[in-house]
């Protein structure tokens, strides 16, 4: 057990005690007011790293190796795992010196840092301004506010029972067409969301701890809401989650979860708002795209004398899903991310790439009536030194769905080439070497339509 004191931070990483997937590092600082001998406060900030070690950059390892046989795949090798501890210089070393590039991680790291020093002077200031007495009491209204409002909107969805099962592509190896059911109950003012029937841990890095699936509810549940309600604790209040231990939605360790965190967490939202649209099919969007995309390389740059060990990652938008509001927006990240786009010129400086294309994909085309979806992203890179490169996405084999009786988007297709005039599909979870002058493209899948409940068209 960490004990807080002032003048410490605690740092975590560990899946299993806390944490998402080993990149996601969360460092936590207590808030001593005056003479308190306890926190007042925690300040919390949580911050992906590119590259925390493991089996490949990007500490996203995929079930199959090189050579296309398949490992035995556990969270231990997708990088250094931290459980709850105190934030030492000893402990510094040890988290930058697993990574690729420690300077990097070391700097990083004392930027989230830094974000926790600003945060407790600031809020040193507040209290100073005001007693901790009215704090709580706003809380705790704010608390409260929350779910009342999230209990009403509740209530205004029909009663009952909705079943809707989505599934994962694959675990990069052993399973396909992985099913997700859930069962939704609502009531007068509760929703709970039963995902116990979810299939056993898969050997592949697709599990998703619970916190991934009480995030992807608030999620579904906030944007049910609308922005005018506070996002706290407050909002789920009124929501009931149920997951089975041993479940690929509640695995046990050391089962791998690194693009559970990226990808389950798409299909969950995908899955909740399929069971949404059951009770609100006039109010809830068709499916987006459905993936985050991810593109991880790594390798020397020989721009260097001598070679500097480089680690990129990033996500690619896709389409968002047509609805009631309008057309799904193009090229576009959409649910569970927060990232955003790598500008060509920023990416090129940096590393030993040259990005040949970057486009708009084609436009879904749907019948008089269908609101479309937005359409996905082609990504063409060309690597100018030998690169490890991790691709790690979904929707190559099961198209996002359309609602409502309207079309389906498209599946998203990713393909390598020595030359950039003859390629080859690559699977959708996989590490490849790609030797100097190759190429990689990624076409993302697109939104898929919507049409209103009534239309007959």
């Amino acid at each position: 057990n960490v004990e807080f004191r002032p003048g410490i931070t605690a740092i975590l990483n560990d899946p299993y005690a806390g944490g998402t997937h080993l990149p996601d590092v969360t460092i936590v600082t207590p808030v001593f007011i005056g003479k308190e001998k306890q926190p007042m406060f925690y300040l919390a900030n949580r911050a992906h790293h590119a590259d925390v070690g493991g089996a490949v950059p990007g500490s996203m390892t995929p079930l199959r190796r090189l050579d296309g046989s398949l490992q035995t795949l556990t969270v231990d090798d997708e990088g250094i795992r931290l459980p709850p501890m105190i934030l030492t210089d000893r402990v510094r070393q040890k988290f930058a010196e697993a990574s690729r590039t420690p300077d990097e991680r070391y700097g990083d790291l004392r930027a989230q840092e830094a974000a926790n020093h600003v945060g407790s002077v600031r809020l040193k200031e507040w209290v100073e301004r005001h007693d901790i007495t009215t704090m709580d009491i706003n809380n705790d209204a704010l608390l409260a506010y929350s779910q009342r409002l999230m209990s009403r909107v509740i209530a205004g969805l029909p009663s009952g029972v909705y079943e809707h099962t989505d599934y994962l592509d694959d675990d990069g190896g052993l399973h396909s067409n992985i099913p997700l059911p859930l069962t939704l109950t609502l009531t007068s003012d509760q929703a709970v969301l039963d995902f116990s029937a979810a299939p056993d841990a898969v050997e592949g890095p697709m599990n998703a701890v619970p916190a991934i699936v009480r995030s992807a509810v608030f999620y579904c549940f906030r944007c049910l809401a609308g922005d005018s309600i506070p996002a706290n604790e407050g909002l789920m209040g009124s929501i009931t989650i149920k997951t089975r231990p041993g479940s690929i939605l509640d695995p046990h360790p050391p089962a791998a979860v690194a693009v559970g965190n990226v990808e389950t967490s798409q299909r969950l939202v995908d899955l909740i708002f399929g069971a949404l649209a059951q009770a609100a099919p006039s109010l809830i969007p068709a499916a987006s795209a459905g993936t985050m995309n991810n593109v991880l390389f790594g390798g020397l740059d020989h721009r260097q004398t001598p070679g500097q060990p480089f680690v990129h990652y990033e996500t690619i938008g896709g389409g968002a899903g047509g609805g009631p509001q309008g057309p799904g927006a193009h090229g576009i990240q959409v649910h569970m991310t927060n990232t955003l786009n790598t500008p060509i010129e920023a990416l090129e400086r940096n590393f030993p790439v040259t990005i040949r294309e970057y486009a708009i994909g084609k436009t879904p085309q749907v019948p008089e009536g269908c609101t479309p979806g937005g359409s996905g992203i082609i990504r063409h890179y060309q690597f100018h030194v030998d690169t490890m490169v991790t691709v790690m996405a979904e929707r190559r084999s099961r198209p996002p769905m359309g609602l409502n009786g309207a079309p389906d988007g498209h599946c998203g297709v990713d393909e390598w080439s020595e030359d950039g005039l003859s390629w080859k599909p690559i699977p959708s979870k996989v590490t490849i070497r790609i030797s100097a002058g190759g190429h990689l493209r990624v076409r993302t899948p697109s939104g898929a339509a919507w049409k209103a409940p009534d239309s007959t068209s």
